[in-house]
């Protein structure tokens, strides 16, 4: 690549982990991890997404069960043993709430592999926070009924070695 620096090297290297270490991440990877999620772009710089650490071991478990009952797959750990776990909202009232949110997973993703740590987008967060009992965690950390799910972010430091990149299809990009 021509035009190569640390960013776009971080841009190709990152891979989603799905085996973590049980350790979980220090104070200071997981604040630069953060941090850099609220600095992700939104539309016209309205911030309509809400990151929330998942600090409580009940609150992670909800959270593990009832993703992995959405999934369809209730014996299998849908977060893969992270040892931390970021939820992504977006402000339902803002109509780019899905978008805004989506820029913040992949700060947080970028961040974390610069740090040395691993991360994996988790979905089902839509369909959680849309149902009752995604609205009463919701409630539980004192936030409206308006947030919305957009991802869970599986965070930790990888347990071997990170998946090989698959090639980029030949027809990505076109020119018109």
């Amino acid at each position: 690549m021509a035009n190569d620096n640390e960013v776009l090297r971080a841009i190709r290297e990152r891979r989603s982990i799905r085996r973590f270490r049980p350790d979980r991440l220090t104070p200071e990877d997981l604040s630069a991890i953060l941090e850099a999620g609220t600095w992700a772009a939104s539309a016209k710089g309205q911030q309509s997404a809400l990151l929330v650490v998942a600090d409580s071991a009940g609150d992670v478990e909800a959270l593990r069960k009832a993703n992995a009952e959405i999934w369809g797959r209730p014996e299998v750990d849908p977060f893969y043993g992270a040892p931390d776990i970021v939820v992504v909202l977006g402000d339902g009232d803002n109509p780019n709430w899905l978008q805004d949110g989506s820029l913040v997973m992949g700060n947080l993703m970028l961040a974390a592999y610069a740090v040395g740590a691993g991360s994996c987008w988790i979905n089902r967060a839509i369909e959680y926070f849309d149902r009752p009992d995604g609205k009463a965690m919701l409630k539980k950390w004192n936030l409206p009924a308006k947030y919305r799910g957009v991802a869970i972010c599986a965070l930790g430091y990888p347990e071997g070695n990170p998946p090989a990149p698959k090639a980029r299809k030949q027809d990505y990009i076109i020119h018109v």
